[in-house]
């Protein structure tokens, strides 16, 4: 007679997920592409009100989405349930954020933002070991994941904090974010479930946040009465509406389809990486020692919830 004590086998704890070596480089892709879109933002917010820029990115996205997956022959689903998790998704993906962030970025710095940011992997393990089984809670993913936010602060520099508290409701609004992009995580994982390609979820995604969101700009902004945007403005649109929202959701998809979410919201501690690179590598910037001491604390949290380095040492010890 089974013992009545043992838990049901639907609720055992499936194996971790893990990443191999490709899907650590589609996550520094993504970091790089995400990273941009602050940069462009900074821009385009210079011209544009949030959400007409919010609405134009991902308008712009789905419609060179859409052209992409007529060149491949794949055709979009049509089923209801789909396209409401779609929509589900593009709420809590695109909608809630991109407006919670580029609204917060008009009145904080880019800094304190970034790190706001950058609790997105908090929320996230803890969404995920509420309601997965498969992404669980563990020490060695709690220590990362607080030592790669350790990282942010220490990257970006803790000044950036000194503003902290200053301008509460532009701070709780990227806090917002964050949990937003981490219930996002969790929710789409379904799509793998439902058989649905990353392009095509991707497609479904921001085709139902223009859906949502050009109405919006067009009652809240009245984007025909605003001047024309110059070059820089408009090449700023198209940056982050084709390489950081089109191109960047065909990879996230993707990670997320593999990874999982936890591992998938990792990015957010690379986004700071990428774009201080950048600035050293494009604009000649100079690297301080915080810069590499906070790198390295990143890469400590983040071989810390790899775990791979953990069990070698591990199995070392044993023989």
């Amino acid at each position: 007679m089974p013992d009545p004590r043992a838990p049901e086998p639907s609720r055992r704890p499936l194996p971790e997920r893990r990443m191999g070596t490709a899907q650590w480089m589609t996550l520094i892709a993504l970091s790089i592409l995400w990273g941009g879109s602050f940069f462009f933002t900074e821009i385009a917010l210079g011209e544009l009100p949030v959400f007409t820029l919010v609405a134009l990115r991902v308008m712009l996205a789905a419609a060179a989405l859409h052209v992409v997956l007529r060149v491949l022959g794949v055709k979009m689903p049509c089923d209801k349930a789909v396209w409401t998790a779609f929509f589900a998704m593009g709420f809590l993906n695109n909608l809630v954020p991109f407006s919670l962030i580029v609204w917060g970025q008009t009145h904080i710095a880019s800094g304190l933002a970034s790190i706001l940011n950058a609790t997105t992997p908090l929320f996230t393990v803890l969404v995920a070991h509420a309601v997965t089984r498969d992404e669980r809670l563990t020490s060695n993913r709690a220590f990362g994941v607080v030592t790669g936010f350790l990282g942010v602060v220490v990257l970006i520099g803790p000044s950036a904090l000194n503003s902290l508290g200053t301008d509460g409701l532009a701070q709780l609004a990227c806090l917002a974010a964050a949990f937003s992009y981490a219930l996002a995580g969790v929710f789409g994982r379904r799509f793998r479930r439902m058989g649905v390609s990353p392009i095509a979820t991707a497609t479904g995604q921001v085709t139902a946040s223009a859906t949502m969101l050009v109405p919006l700009a067009l009652l809240l902004d009245r984007p025909w009465t605003l001047a024309m945007p110059g070059a820089d403005t408009i090449a700023a649109i198209l940056g982050i509406a084709l390489l950081s929202t089109a191109l960047a959701y065909v990879l996230y998809f993707r990670l997320l389809a593999t990874a999982g979410a936890t591992n998938l919201l990792l990015v957010t501690f690379l986004i700071p990486v990428s774009a201080i690179l950048l600035g050293a590598l494009v604009l000649g910037e100079v690297l301080q020692p915080q810069h590499f001491a906070g790198m390295a604390l990143i890469g400590v949290g983040l071989a810390a919830i790899d775990g791979r380095l953990w069990r070698q040492r591990e199995r070392s010890s044993c023989v």
